[in-house]
């Protein structure tokens, strides 16, 4: 049983095709694998519902003219959530793979590719919020002149296909189909081109995308801090303006937000791609098959609480959402008869 060996890049084809056996087992003999696959079909679902909340929210406030980036982010993760759940449910599935038929089941559908992309846009969407909000805060005047509204719409695009790109090109060379099994993201045509992938991945989508989050939101806490002292002595009570201050305001929630979702991914990925680093280096590191699904379990759960953290932290979005709770719309209801 898979569960009672260790997990090293060595036997890596060999624990995959016991998981991939387990999975396909009956219901009375149903190993670690499928409670796993449940688990994140689970996932997927929760995340997607929550995503197309927000998703909803934003439309109904009109920040998705105002903050399109932000909209992408929640549309990518929706996406991302969308196809985790319907991958791993055809899965469940057990489908034969047989034929051209089957190997084209396989890479499209089973090797998560269509999730993955989608993934892998929204942490290059995240980047560019992170960059686009430090040049707006700590280089006000700079951002004023020079950036543009066509390039940040330039920037969807950019996400959504540089996702799928590497994506695509990651799976489709990996994957395939031994006898009537899918095996994906392992067949490499040399150790070294996969260890060589990893290091990139990791310095580009980890320990990079760390090092900006924490350089970008590090300067910008500290010229939001500066620029509050300095407006204090400069200004009176009642010297700023409503319409300002209210718009310093959701500038402040919008970070908070953003700062807890890249705080969330860093928190979140962290054991997937340590592990993944440490396999790779130590490759008589061993661990259980358990283990292995807890720390991707983990990982798949970063698309479905950000929506939470947006419904919490972002005022246009919790106002929507609020009014589609029966009770807190009564409420509301009442509170303004109350003032008039």
């Amino acid at each position: 049983m898979a569960t009672e060996q260790g997990f090293n890049f060595k036997n890596l084809t060999e624990i995959m095709a016991t998981t991939e056996s387990s999975m396909a087992s009956s219901s009375s003999s149903h190993g670690v694998g499928f409670y796993f696959q449940c688990a994140v079909v689970l996932i997927g679902f929760v995340g997607s519902a929550a995503n197309g909340l927000i998703l909803y929210a934003l439309i109904a406030s009109k920040q998705h003219k105002k903050q399109v980036l932000i909209f992408n982010q929640n549309f990518l993760d929706f996406v991302s959530c969308f196809f985790l759940f319907t991958t791993q449910a055809v899965k469940l599935c057990n489908i034969p793979l047989n034929g051209t038929r089957g190997y084209l089941l396989c890479v499209t559908i089973l090797s998560e590719a269509f999730s993955l992309g989608p993934f892998l846009g929204s942490l290059i969407n995240l980047a560019a919020i992170t960059i686009e909000r430090y040049l707006k805060v700590v280089h006000y005047v700079w951002a004023k002149k020079k950036l543009r509204k066509w390039m940040i719409y330039l920037i969807i695009p950019f996400a959504w296909v540089g996702g799928n790109a590497i994506a695509w090109s990651w799976t489709i060379h990996t994957t395939t189909v031994l006898n009537g099994v899918c095996y994906s993201l392992i067949f490499w045509k040399s150790h070294t081109a996969q260890v060589a992938f990893i290091i990139w991945y990791i310095l580009s989508f980890y320990i990079g995308l760390f090092l900006l989050f924490l350089f970008c939101y590090a300067r910008i806490l500290i010229t939001i801090r500066r620029q509050a002292h300095v407006m204090a002595s400069h200004t009176g009570p009642g010297g700023t303006s409503t319409t300002k201050t209210h718009s310093k305001q959701l500038q402040l929630k919008i970070i908070k937000t953003m700062i807890l979702v890249s705080l969330l991914y860093v928190v979140l990925w962290s054991p997937g791609y340590i592990f993944n680093l440490l396999m790779n280096i130590y490759t008589k590191l061993t661990i259980r098959e358990v283990g292995f699904h807890i720390i991707v379990v983990i990982g798949f759960l970063y698309n479905t609480i950000n929506p939470f953290i947006y419904a919490t932290n972002f005022d246009p979005v919790k106002r929507i959402l609020l009014r589609l709770i029966p009770w807190k719309r009564n409420v509301q209801r009442l509170d303004s008869v109350e003032m008039a």
